[in-house]
């Protein structure tokens, strides 16, 4: 395409300088013989001294005019067919000035063919290259920013507890009955778990954000995995009075998988289930597998997410229902931990919400290839 494209403009000039060598030479034959003609006829009249006659015999001097003449003429001719060129390489010139001034909003027009359009569309591109990279440092700049308020914020708020619970139990003049210490104790002891599952899933998340956990993919039989983790659960259904069930098309299922990342991205969707489906009195998981596809749904019958809300889910920090993140004990992390497991995975995750229940849908393949990519780029495997 390049030596095409170089091709053409080398024809185009190679034609032009023919056409003006033929436009000078044509102009000089018109002035020679008109010239030599008006010589003739001032030496026929006997007016062998005026100027007219010097035509009539050129010497040395007519000679090299005629010759500027040409030279002006082929000049003045391949200027005005290569104007148009020129002046696309000024506009490219212009363009190249602004954008090195810093105004991103600069575009040249594409025009032709040639290797100067081809330079117009790499500079289009360049500046919107440019231009979605500074996009993309400013959202991470915002994402940073907002990273570090939220996690100055949720540290704050139980350190802030636990430090004046135990200020309390520590004061020399304190009165208080043992009863009220063990339930500000009991109260410092959940502040400080919930600190220590913050900084847990903070640095949970950091790793797999930004690729520091190495995957070790072994056959997981994921419904004995999950009969396993609701089992672990027990103690938290009966202690928000709920119900559960597992579902399964299938009494056993050997997928490929990291088995430990698994068991975490189902603790947090159970966990999660339970947190926000305490309204409901019940939750259920279904497998339904296939000889190449895991579907896992965990459908819990407690708060309808609003629709708008779905697609921010998976976003770190962000809670549902901001009021009752002190009450249900949530970092925001969770199912952002959750996304980024599935995407290592080549899976996708998604989640619905209405009158029949909220369900966070998982799907995996059976033999998945790390070396592969299965279902797509990671930022396209979010199903709402």
């Amino acid at each position: 395409m390049k030596n095409d494209m170089s091709r053409r403009f080398h024809t185009r000039v190679i034609t032009n300088i023919i056409f003006s060598a033929m436009f000078a030479c044509l102009v000089d034959l018109f002035l020679v013989t008109n010239l030599t003609m008006l010589g003739e006829y001032a030496v026929v009249q006997g007016k062998e001294g005026s100027l007219q006659a010097v035509f009539y015999h050129p010497g040395p001097v007519i000679t090299l005019l005629y010759v500027l003449a040409g030279i002006a003429t082929f000049s003045s001719a391949f200027l005005v067919l290569q104007k148009k060129s020129m002046d696309y390489i000024t506009k490219l010139s212009t363009a190249i000035q602004n954008i090195s001034e810093g105004d991103l909003n600069t575009t040249v027009e594409v025009v032709g063919d040639d290797e100067f359009s081809a330079m117009a569309a790499n500079l289009n591109k360049m500046v919107e290259d440019i231009r979605r990279l500074m996009d993309k440092e400013r959202e991470s700049e915002r994402t940073k920013n907002e990273l570090i308020t939220n996690i100055a914020h949720d540290l704050r708020t139980p350190l802030t507890s636990i430090i004046g619970y135990l200020e309390l139990l520590s004061a020399p003049t304190s009165n208080m009955s043992p009863e009220m210490e063990k339930k500000y104790i009991n109260i410092t002891y959940t502040k400080a778990k919930r600190l220590e599952k913050l900084i847990e899933d903070l640095f949970g998340f950091t790793k797999l954000n930004y690729g520091k956990v190495s995957m070790k993919v072994t056959k997981v039989d994921i419904v004995k995995l999950l009969s396993q983790l609701l089992e672990e659960f027990y103690p938290n259904f009966m202690d928000k009075d709920l119900a559960y069930e597992l579902q399964s098309n299938v009494p056993a299922k050997m997928i490929n998988a990291d088995g430990n990342l698994l068991a975490r991205l189902f603790d947090n969707l159970i966990n999660n289930a339970i947190k926000y489906g305490a309204e409901g009195k019940r939750i259920v998981v279904k497998i339904h597998a296939t000889e190449s596809i895991v579907t896992v749904s965990v459908t819990n019958y407690g708060y309808v997410i609003p629709k708008e809300e779905l697609p921010l889910l998976f976003e770190k920090f962000y809670r549902v229902e901001q009021s009752r993140s002190s009450n249900t004990g949530g970092t925001g992390l969770g199912l952002a931990i959750a996304r980024n497991i599935v995407d290592m995975h080549g899976g996708t995750i998604g989640v619905t919400s209405d009158l029949n229940g909220t369900v966070f849908t998982v799907r995996l393949l059976v033999d998945f290839d790390i070396n592969k990519e299965n279902f797509g780029n990671p930022g396209d495997r979010h199903e709402y």
